[in-house]
């Protein structure tokens, strides 16, 4: 298993190649599962696409129960409750080839196997568990889960819906709304959250539409009318006087807002999972449309500005690729460990997830961000035709643009992951303390004029990850030393500081799969290098306007000094050869 590293301890440590997990290392049976899913997906959904764009919520709900009988909803649920108990690698496989290529099924399903599930298989009852799993797993009954309300977005705990304890005791009454409800208009197991009276928080509840003893208890509105994920239900969700009874309570009264962070934590890697497919399917057809669109009598995959298009998208799948699976492995150890140390797995799923929780925030928003510009790339390698629905690149530009928003915004997710990391250290979680004082001692010395021995494979660029990681700790130290408690309120600066984070964690992930299992003359490690220089240069920005911002003087100058330091290099990348031989490797291969 390796050594188990901490969440965020990749910002004080060197980790080294062998102990990162990536695509190339997949078991027989995970190959087998990715490839019934592509070839299912390829086989029942590809043909029918157009279907999705008709906004037909029937034929997504079709998809989702062959899904079901071909045990692919059922992945992360344990096997004594009709599941197949596989690890977090192999839920994150199968959400990866079934979210490729449509955003409605791609929702369905993340909503149902994600927070549709998952809360019931964390905090549920062994009672709630027999009862609930074993259909949602199987794909008979489909999951929704009612968090947001009108005026409670961001902020969840905010929420009005209330419940009330009946007279004789036996139910809680229900009442209030949600809105944006994936899958409402066909789920029947409904996670929803109420404040009980006057309680600070919210309380999880769960329960079966089928079972209600009135069913006008619980009414929707019509289905919303979106940018993208046409076919995906979305409705608002009223609960009038609704019943429900009290074993129906899903963990502790008052526990309700742990419950639902703990969903979007797994929710967020999930998404990044999600956005994976969908970036590799839209640089394939890129690839194929520019070697055959024909312009002043050449394929268009000739011109330079198209092959730089191509070798920045397939670089981003590769670099997306890495810090997903890399990240995965993580937390699919954790939960290993804390079960081999006598840890029940639902408190063990939930701990191993917890601790990785800025590495799921980094995840998603650095995909889903990228997903996006990769489809907004496609549009433009088509031209004219991209703008068209003939073409399958309108959809996903469509498609894609939500998953900035799901899960929590990225906004949201930049500040938590800066966030946790400084709880983390406060509570001394993570030591970042000594390693940001001893750069401050670093930056009072004489820098070294040696040239390091940069024979190794990747040694040089391993230097570098180390130097931007004394740029994040060197600004973030800084700027907490300043600020102090009140950090949260400096927005501003902690949007600089998780760029400078994401960049690091990503470009890091991408070198050390290249190390691990590629040669240097590789395509694979041309991306890694050609990622790596990217990454540098926006993490100059990020610290150079964070530095102006905050410090002045000779502190400034001495931090603007330093920067240069940590981001320079000894010798500069051929930017445009490492581009060159990416797009000549997949313009020839045809695909990715």
């Amino acid at each position: 298993m390796g050594n188990i590293v901490k969440g965020g301890e990749f910002l004080i440590k060197e980790i080294p190649a062998n102990e990162i997990f990536s695509l190339e290392e997949l078991n027989e049976e995970q190959k087998m599962l990715r490839d019934s899913a592509k070839e299912f997906i390829d086989r029942e959904v590809v043909p029918q696409k157009e279907r999705f764009e008709k906004k037909d919520y029937a034929f997504t709900e079709e998809v989702m129960r062959k899904l079901g009988e071909m045990g692919l909803l059922g992945i992360a649920v344990p096997e004594n409750y009709g599941g197949l108990g596989m690890g977090f690698v192999t839920t994150m496989l199968a959400c990866d080839y079934i979210s490729g290529v449509t955003g409605s099924l791609a929702t369905a399903y993340g909503a149902h196997t994600g927070i549709g599930t998952l809360p019931i298989v964390l905090y549920g009852t062994e009672a709630q568990k027999q009862k609930y799993l074993p259909d949602l797993a199987a794909g008979t009954k489909f999951g929704a889960y009612c968090l947001t309300e009108p005026d409670a977005g961001s902020d969840a705990n905010s929420g009005k819906t209330r419940a009330k304890l009946s007279e004789d005791g036996k139910h809680y009454i229900i009442n209030g709304q949600k809105m944006w409800i994936s899958n409402a208009g066909f789920a029947d197991t409904f996670t929803l959250f109420a404040k009980i009276d006057d309680d600070k928080n919210i309380t999880g509840f769960v329960i079966n539409r089928s079972e209600l003893e009135n069913p006008e208890s619980l009414t929707f509105g019509e289905e919303e009318h979106k940018l993208g994920i046409r076919a995906s239900s979305t409705r608002q969700v009223f609960f009038n006087d609704m019943k429900i009874p009290v074993e129906n309570l899903l963990g502790e009264r008052n526990n309700g807002f742990k419950i639902a962070l703990n969903a979007l934590n797994v929710g967020r890697i999930k998404l990044a999972a999600a956005c994976l497919d969908a970036q590799r399917r839209i640089l394939n057809h890129s690839i194929q449309y520019s070697n055959e669109r024909k312009q002043f009598g050449v394929s268009i995959s000739t011109f330079g500005a198209i092959r730089k298009k191509l070798a920045e998208m397939a670089t981003g799948v590769f670099v997306s690729e890495a810090g997903s699976y890399r990240a995965a492995k993580n937390i699919e150890d954790k939960i290993e460990e804390l079960v081999a140390g006598g840890m029940d797995h639902q408190a063990a799923e939930l701990k191993g997830v917890e601790e990785f929780a800025v590495e799921c925030s980094i995840l998603k928003v650095f995909v889903s961000d990228l997903a996006q510009h990769t489809a907004d790339e496609g549009i433009q390698v088509y031209g004219g035709m991209g703008f068209s629905e003939d073409t399958p690149m309108e959809a996903a530009w469509r498609d894609s643009r939500i998953s900035r928003i799901y899960e929590g915004t990225n906004e949201i997710n930049r500040l938590l992951a800066v966030g946790m990391l400084i709880k983390k250290a406060m509570k001394g979680e993570l030591d970042l303390l000594s390693p940001a004082m001893a750069i401050s001692k670093e930056l009072m010395g004489i820098p070294s004029f040696e040239v390091p021995d940069y024979s190794a494979f990747m040694s040089k660029e391993k230097a570098i990850i180390a130097n931007l990681k004394k740029v994040f700790l060197m600004v973030s130290g800084a700027a907490l030393q300043k600020y102090m408690m009140d950090i949260e309120k400096q927005q501003h600066l902690l949007l600089n500081a998780s760029e400078i984070l994401n960049q690091i964690y990503m470009a890091e992930s991408a070198v050390l799969r290249a190390e691990k299992h590629f040669s240097p003359d590789s395509v694979e490690a041309a991306m890694a290098q050609l990622n790596l220089y990217k990454a540098v240069e926006k993490i100059i920005v990020a610290a150079k306007e964070g530095i102006v911002s905050f410090a002045e003087g000779d502190e400034q100058r001495m931090m603007l000094s330093g920067l240069r330091r940590f981001t320079k290099y000894t010798n500069h990348p051929n930017v445009v050869a490492l581009t060159e031989k990416v797009a000549a490797h997949f313009i020839e291969k045809g695909n990715y």
